[in-house]
Formats: structure tokens, C-alpha cells, sequence
């Protein structure tokens, strides 16, 4: 890993500042960097990010330099002026597949911290095979799926994990329920996976081959079935995203999590009509995807880039709930939060980026996870933005419950 010697002219500089969640980051970032920080919203147009920018030196009294960047991903020089420019780039740009890359390459090169918002596991997969091995060698550090897909899942798993007796094997389910709307930027970039299904395996299979695994330990996720959670009292829906990956990969380059580590991920249902709705919903979906029409039509019902109305946000919430067990104790804990695809998804982007700039992380490079690149520092900065991880109960485990 080479150390980054050279000054930057910014800490942190953030793609999509124009875009609903972005300009959420953008405000959060303005009212929390630290005194004397410098940040730079950076936009294809003047016209947009110059009113940006003038709301942020409106909020961020405390920043020392607030400037705009010009960026545009299809310029072949563009990201890598933007690369070089700062400690830290955010970009909430999506759909990740058709806009991401040319960033990514860049900050691997330039040994700069890279964070997203991508759900997209075809692109996790192949960044890590085109440019993990360049991360590594300058210092970069790559953080994809720094927003509801998988932080509070991720950063869930470590808090739980934490709350169970050490070098005991751990078996986690995780559980995430709200009352959000599916946001634009999610929906296209869902639509834009389920219509790539080959194109995931194969990429998949890539990042497994070049991925080293863990010595002496056993780590895996495990599918499952809907079913009724007792503990809960709700109803379970396998939820096929990223986010067990991304626990996953916590768990290999976590020794603390256990000679053998287990997870599984759900969705929570109280009424089983939901889950019925939900599985015949899935199995309606995969097909029309394929069909560019049809998706085009499921893509326009949310467009990207706006956001729910204010009075819908403010009712909006978020939990997720880890089970665990491990070493003769079981544990349930739990991530609460407000409306997950905006506000907190913000919080999380912000604060990932506020981790790489300013704290004492682990002393590793390429691409990594939230808890493998920033350690505990997240749990500590959400918790001080009103992101909770809290315990629900302990005891000493008796028979597996379900």
C-alpha cells in the first residue's frame, strides 16, 4: 500500500450534487465537515451546481473552501482531473453499469478513497476484477454500496457479532422492514440488473476467482425460505440483493467474526398476503425486464433523481433486525432509522466519506466493504446522526429459536 504524498485541493468532492439524494449528501457534508475543510460539488452543467454551492456556503459556515468542479464521465480526461482533486470522491451517479467506471479507474489510480451508492452487483464484481489490484498498489480505497442497499446490514452483522462471545462461530438473519417507496435511482438500477442476468453470473463468477478466502475459517450466506420468524412475529421473504454479499466479504476479512460465520437475509412481512404479493410479484418482474418496452414503462413510474414529498419522508422509517447466536448465547439487535432511500441513505454516504477523510481506519487498501475499510468509526458517526444500533435482548441460548 503507497502512502498518498501528495496535497489535494479538497477533502471531499462529490459527484451528483444536483440529484435529490446528492444534494441531501451535499447539505449533510456542508453541516458537518470539520472546521477549515474544503469541499466541491462537481456537475456536467455550471448552472445547477452553481446554486448548490451557494446553498452550501449558506449551510456550511464552517467550511473553509466551498468550489464547483466540472465533471463529465464521458470526457476521457474528466475524472481523473476530478481523481487527483481530492481525498475522497462521492458519486450518487447511476446507473452505476452505464456511468461508473471511468471514476472508479480513476481514484484506483490516483490512490483516491471512492464511495457510492451502487446496489448493482455486476458492477461491484467487476471493478474488483479490472481494478482492485491498482487500488492496492496506490492506497485507494473503493467503498461501493454506501446507502441503504447495505449499510445498515453490513455495519448491523458487526454490531451483533460484537455483542456475541469472542472466537465463537456466529450464525446471523437479518430482517429489514419500512414503510419507504422504492426510489428512482434503485428502481433503475434494479431494472437495469434483472434485464443483465448472464452478464451478473459471469461477473460473479470473476470476482470469486481472483478473491482470496479466508484460512481456517468458514463463511458463507445461506438461502432460505419464506417463512414464519417466531422471534419477530413476522413473516420472512428471502431479499436477493447486495447486501449479503457485502456481509459476506465483511465476514472474510474479519477474523472477530468467527471461525465460522453464517448469514441470511430477509425481508419482514406481517400478513402473508404480503409475502404471497411479493413472491408473485418477483416472479412477474424477471421476465418483463427482459422486454426493453415493458422495463422502460417500470422505469418511468419513478423517475430518477426526485424524491418523495416532504409530509411522505417525514412518516417514513426503517429497521433492521439481526438475530444471532454463537458460543451459547443468542442476541437480537437492532438498526433504526427514518426513510432509508433518502435521508439516511444520505447520512450513510456522508458519513462513509467523513470516515475515510478523517479517521484512524485499518491499514488496508483496494476494494473493500464499509466495516473492512472504516472498522467500527461508522457505527460511532451514524450513531451521532440518529442512525441506532441498539440491543434488543441477550440470553443464554437454549434451543435454536425460529
Amino acid at each position: 500500500m503507497s502512502p498518498r504524498t501528495h496535497p489535494r485541493p479538497f477533502d471531499v468532492v462529490l459527484l451528483g450534487a444536483t440529484g435529490f439524494t446528492g444534494a441531501l449528501a451535499a447539505e449533510y457534508l456542508a453541516a458537518h465537515l470539520p472546521p477549515g475543510a474544503r469541499l466541491a460539488p462537481a456537475g456536467r452543467k455550471q448552472a445547477k451546481p452553481e446554486a448548490v454551492r451557494d446553498r452550501l456556503l449558506r449551510i456550511g459556515q464552517q467550511v473553509e473552501h466551498i468550489a464547483l468542479l466540472h465533471a463529465d464521465s464521458s470526457a476521457p480526461q474528466s475524472p481523473a482531473r476530478v481523481a487527483e482533486a481530492e481525498r475522497v470522491v462521492i458519486t450518487t451517479v447511476g446507473p452505476y453499469l452505464e456511468h461508473g467506471e471511468p471514476l472508479v479507474a480513476a481514484c484506483a489510480a490516483a490512490g483516491t478513497d471512492y464511495v457510492d451508492l451502487t446496489g448493482e452487483p455486476e458492477f461491484v464484481d467487476r471493478m474488483y476484477v479490472e481494478h482492485h489490484a491498482t487500488a492496492e498498489r496506490t492506497g485507494a480505497r473503493i467503498v461501493h454500496a454506501c446507502g441503504f442497499d447495505s449499510t445498515p446490514h453490513d455495519l448491523g452483522a458487526l454490531f451483533t457479532v460484537q455483542q456475541l462471545p469472542p472466537r465463537a462461530s456466529v450464525t446471523l438473519r437479518g430482517v429489514v422492514r419500512t414503510n419507504a417507496t422504492i426510489s428512482g435511482g434503485t428502481l433503475h438500477s434494479g431494472l437495469g440488473q434483472l434485464s443483465r442476468p448472464r452478464a451478473m453470473l459471469r461477473a460473479a463468477a470473476g470476482h470469486r476467482r481472483l478473491e482470496p478466502r479466508p484460512r481456517g475459517r468458514q463463511v458463507r450466506t445461506r438461502p432460505d425460505r419464506p417463512r414464519r420468524d417466531r422471534t419477530l412475529d413476522t413473516w420472512l421473504i428471502p431479499l436477493p440483493t447486495i447486501a449479503p454479499d457485502v456481509v459476506r466479504r465483511s465476514a472474510f476479512a474479519r477474523p472477530d467474526c468467527g471461525p465460522g460465520f453464517t448469514y441470511s437475509h430477509h425481508a419482514g412481512a406481517r400478513r402473508v398476503a404480503t409475502v404471497a404479493a411479493a413472491l408473485a410479484g418477483s416472479a412477474a418482474a424477471l421476465p418483463a425486464v427482459q422486454v426493453p418496452p415493458l422495463r422502460r414503462a417500470i422505469g418511468r413510474r419513478i423517475p430518477q433523481g426526485e424524491g418523495p414529498p416532504a409530509e411522505r419522508g417525514d412518516r417514513t422509517w426503517l429497521t433492521v433486525d439481526i438475530i444471532g447466536g454463537g458460543g451459547g448465547q443468542r442476541v437480537r439487535t437492532q438498526v433504526g432509522g427514518a426513510d432509508p432511500g433518502y435521508t439516511e441513505t444520505a447520512k450513510m454516504l456522508a458519513k462513509s466519506a467523513l470516515c475515510l477523510a478523517y479517521d484512524d481506519n485499518p491499514p488496508i487498501a483496494g476494494q473493500a466493504t464499509t466495516a473492512t475499510a472504516m472498522g467500527e468509526h461508522p457505527l460511532r458517526r451514524l450513531g451521532d446522526a440518529g442512525i441506532s444500533f441498539t440491543v434488543i435482548s441477550s440470553r443464554t441460548a437454549t434451543r435454536a429459536a425460529r
